[in-house]
Parts: structure tokens; sequence; C-alpha cells
């Protein structure tokens, strides 16, 4: 019975990495929601992009990913700029760790039913795709940092 969930883990990773690379998409050249959706689901969500396969990923939950972290924005980005060191808000953070933090912030304010360590680890995975050892530490520690005010409870427990 492991198959199946490991299965939808890699889609859901696969979500996840689809999510941050449409919301960076969104921050630099301003594409709409509705676009950047329609673009990824017919395009990328588990085709060939340029000769590289991309893996199969859960599409509703690569859209409520979206959705959610660009609905939730005003909501999102000063909880994220709370949890960054001082002197560095959100706006002088690089436009692709933005989106991870955004997407992972989501996922933790919106998606209880996901583990908040799996969260954290998840967008730490996404942040090491693209970004150096010192970036992918910051996304970890921001990421802990909402997770044990967010969801005080799955940390409160041994």
């Amino acid at each position: 019975m492991a198959a199946p969930r490991k299965d939808k883990a890699n889609r859901r990773g696969a979500a996840r990495l689809a999510a941050v690379q449409a919301l960076y998409q969104m921050d630099i050249a301003g594409t709409d929601l509705n676009e950047i959706l329609a673009e990824y689901e017919s395009h990328w969500l588990g085709g060939e992009v340029e000769g590289s396969q991309y893996l199969p990923a859960e599409a509703a939950f690569f859209r409520d990913i979206v959705g959610g972290a660009v609905r939730e924005q005003r909501k999102l980005d000063p909880m994220i700029d709370a949890s960054l060191a001082q002197g560095w808000p959100l706006k002088r953070i690089e436009a692709l760790l933005r989106a991870v933090l955004r997407a992972g912030a989501y996922e933790l304010d919106a998606r209880g039913d996901v583990p908040a360590r799996v969260v954290i680890s998840e967008y730490v995975d996404v942040a090491q795709a693209f970004v150096d050892r010192e970036e992918t530490g910051m996304v970890n520690a921001v990421l802990d940092t909402l997770a044990r005010k967010l969801r005080a409870a799955e940390f409160s427990k041994v």
C-alpha cells in the first residue's frame, strides 16, 4: 500500500515546485492568475518542456497553492516579514525565495491536512533546486517560525 501514498507525495511535490515557478513568473513578468494557471495546466504539469519531462503534478493542489498564495498575499506577506531577520523585509528578498516563502506560508496557514513539518521540508527541497545552502537555511528558519505560530499544537507534542 505504500506505493499510492508515495505517488501522491511525488505528485504533490511536483505541484509545489510548479506553484513556486508559477508564483515567481507572476512576480517577475506580471502574468495574471488565470493566464498562469491555464499555461501551467496545459504545458507544464506532467508534460515535456524543452526536452525535459516534468513529473505529473496534482493539478488541484497546484491551483490551490497558487490561487491561495495570490488571494491571501496581503495576509501572508506581513506574517513572513515578521519572521524574517530584522532589516530584511520580504521586498528585499529575491523573487524566487519570495515565491517559496509565500507558497509555504499559504500551505502552513490554509492546509491543515498537511503536517507542518512536511510543508517545511518540502519547500526547503524546492528551494534547494534553485538556491544555495545559506538561502535554504533561511527558508527553513522562516517557515519553521511561521509553523510554530500558526500550528503551535503540532509542535507542543513530543
